[in-house]
């Protein structure tokens, strides 16, 4: 058995489910994820569309974390899936560098790396992964590449030709596939936005924040400064003795 996932992009609608249910079933903390939902903007107004892409670590068969991992922390089951062992980890991030997917997370409350796993404990109980649950399009599609009546392995067969994968050119041999989207969805360097501009309106650039001559010092000083420039420590205690005065302070 080797498993592997596909994301029909021609379906995917960016409803982000199975990012949520990426993050509810793994209990991924907060500013991590293991599953992403990317999106990018194509053509020229009028005739302009945004496309999705789920982002996940690609479980490749050549998988380059793995491979680095010191103490073995990520290895590989018998179903294909590269896994990761927390409790062996020891945080030196090594797997986090080493992936040219930008896959593998730092759990801020472990100190541990942490990552997609297809769900692996969920597929030990022959149950589906979160994501592919959730998904309300049918877009992830998962299941057993070995078997050439599964599901996933028909939609392969069905859609040859149009199967892509993440940076082939790093030959990592992803089991990780997408149908559709064309190249701009997989490949960052295949989109441009026109320089200048966001989804909404013209970027501008300030030429400095605030004024560049005007240090923290300068700020605090400044209210007894008056026109004629910083004053001594006695001067400023005989001007703050006059503003409380005038105040009716005591």
């Amino acid at each position: 058995m080797k498993l592997g996932f596909l994301v029909d992009l021609n379906l995917c609608m960016g409803c982000k489910g199975c990012e949520i249910a990426c993050k509810v079933e793994n209990e991924v903390p907060l500013s991590s994820w293991r599953l992403r939902v990317k999106y990018i903007d194509l053509g020229t107004f009028p005739d302009t569309r945004r496309s999705f892409t789920p982002l996940r670590c690609n479980h490749c068969e050549n998988a380059p974390c793995e491979r680095i991992c010191p103490v073995s922390a990520l290895h590989y089951l018998e179903n294909g899936i590269v896994n990761i062992d927390s409790e062996r980890c020891i945080g030196c991030a090594g797997c986090m560098m080493a992936c040219p997917y930008g896959a593998i997370y730092m759990d801020p409350e472990t100190n541990t790396a942490d990552k997609c796993t297809y769900c692996a404990h969920r597929i030990e109980s022959s149950l589906m992964p979160a994501c592919v649950v959730a998904c309300p399009v049918e877009a992830n599609i998962f299941g057993d590449l070995e078997d050439d009546h599964s599901h996933i392995s028909l939609y392969i067969m069905e859609h040859k030709g149009a199967v892509q994968v993440r940076k082939p050119e790093k030959h990592t041999s992803p089991t990780h596939f997408y149908v559709g989207g064309g190249n701009a969805t997989l490949n960052p360097l295949a989109h441009q936005r026109i320089e200048g501009f966001s989804l909404f309106n013209d970027i501008t650039h300030l030429e400095h924040v605030g004024d560049k001559n005007h240090g923290i010092l300068d700020r605090f000083l400044a209210p007894f400064a008056g026109d004629h420039g910083p004053k001594d420590n006695a001067s400023l205690i005989e001007s703050a003795t006059d503003a409380d005065t005038q105040e009716g302070g005591h």
